[in-house]
């Protein structure tokens, strides 16, 4: 028998951590612990939540842009042979440095739009570096083994349910079945310090259902609320709460 407390293995469960034999003693566990039961249903809800959030569906014209690509790659010769030579090797030199300079023409033609693409490539590639960072952390909070849920009806109809490690000292919250907020505004998080808002971050608009890193410690807040605010956010919510959530304990 395990000398693990079973009620901390909520989150493991839920991310498929345990072995066989931990995992069935959490399930026999469960059985009778409705709490437990609670937890780890509501766990496994958002690691879903979670891992469709950061994939990404490809385009349907994907592969016929990359079949068409292909047409366009010169194939590699054969290996060991030695270059032909014609009497007009002069005249391909030459037409050989008509072309590197037409190259270097169009370089210098199309050089700010050749930035310009980099620097798109660059602002996609630190923004899914901010992403799986921000993926790893929401995880790692999935995953304490002092992982506490508290779930709530939102005052549009909507629920919401926020994950809380006090080891991490962060939390996470999901939102399901919220309606996409009003043309110019914005879901923001808020953490109730004992009274006190403390902003906790922006939800995207567009991805309403995707889990959020609250911004910021847990510290001494007693729970948390979701308020409707200008695009940008505020500095302390204008107004009434959708809903106000206390942490479990």
């Amino acid at each position: 028998m395990s000398t693990v407390d079973l009620h901390t293995l909520t989150g493991a469960y839920a991310l498929h951590a345990l072995s066989e034999e931990e995992r069935g003693e959490f399930e026999r566990h469960a059985a009778d612990c409705e709490a437990c039961a609670q937890e780890a249903l509501e766990l496994s809800e958002t690691a879903a939540r979670l891992g469709l959030a950061t994939t990404m569906t490809p385009s349907a014209a994907l592969k016929s842009r990359v079949m068409r690509q292909i047409t366009t790659v010169r194939q590699e010769g054969p290996r060991g042979t030695s270059p032909l030579r014609s009497p007009g090797g002069n005249r391909a030199r030459r037409l050989s440095r008509w072309a590197l300079a037409a190259c270097l023409a169009g370089v210098a033609a199309f050089g700010g739009t050749a930035v310009w693409q980099y620097d798109r490539a660059e602002d996609a590639q630190q923004r899914a570096q901010q992403a799986e960072r921000s993926t790893d952390a929401i995880a790692a909070v999935l995953a304490a083994p002092d992982a506490r849920t508290r779930t709530a009806e939102l005052a549009d109809g909507g629920r919401g349910t926020v994950v809380v490690s006090k080891s991490r000292d962060r939390a996470v919250f999901i939102a399901s079945d919220i309606a996409s907020p009003p043309e110019g505004k914005v879901y923001q998080l808020w953490f109730d310090d004992g009274g006190t808002m403390r902003s906790a971050g922006l939800m995207d608009p567009g991805r309403t259902a995707r889990p959020v890193l609250l911004e910021g410690a847990v510290g001494g807040a007693s729970g948390m609320g979701i308020t409707v605010e200008p695009a940008g956010g505020s500095t302390q919510p204008t107004s009434s709460p959708l809903a106000l959530m206390t942490f479990p304990a």
